[in-house]
């Protein structure tokens, strides 16, 4: 691979991935656009992302970006020709702990679970790390924490 991808990003008219890159021999930093094809709003993201990737005319080039990202620029051109905003396609990229997983659809969760996959393997210490403790014990109660009745001990002893 002579080429070392910088950034990616979407160009909404006509739509196109964007992709600035390094050539690793000479060091000059180029734009390359890459136009997005066959794909609407009701275009699976996924399969659109992998068969880019592995088009033979920009293989070289995206061999350094991964597939999940290509994805998330699919997906943000997707929810751009649906109607809605970058800031909603965004949005659905961050994990909130308060969202119920249980009323998305099953693309919509393995998305959702890639993403915790990825933030836990990016968070995850191995043996190696500089800063990895063996036997780390952290304290998670709260100062303010309410009681519940079901936490007192009983007079049974239970």
């Amino acid at each position: 691979m002579s080429f070392e991808a910088k950034r990616c990003g979407v160009q909404f008219s006509p739509p196109a991935i964007v992709l600035i890159y390094e050539h690793k021999e000479t060091k000059h930093v180029r734009k390359r656009i890459i136009p997005v094809r066959n794909f609407s709003k009701y275009s699976d993201y996924s399969m659109a992302a992998e068969r880019l990737k592995n088009h033979t005319r920009h293989r070289d080039y995206l061999e350094g970006v991964s597939q999940s990202q290509l994805e998330k620029l699919h997906i943000i051109l997707r929810d751009h020709m649906q109607g809605l905003s970058l800031e909603h396609s965004l949005a659905s990229f961050r994990l909130d702990p308060d969202e119920d997983l249980n009323k998305l659809d099953d693309k919509e969760l393995a998305r959702k679970k890639g993403q915790m996959d990825e933030l836990f393997e990016k968070n995850r210490r191995q043996k190696d790390d500089p800063d990895f403790v063996y036997d780390l014990e952290k304290d998670f109660t709260k100062p303010t924490q309410e009681k519940c009745s079901w936490d007192d001990v009983s007079d049974d002893g239970f």
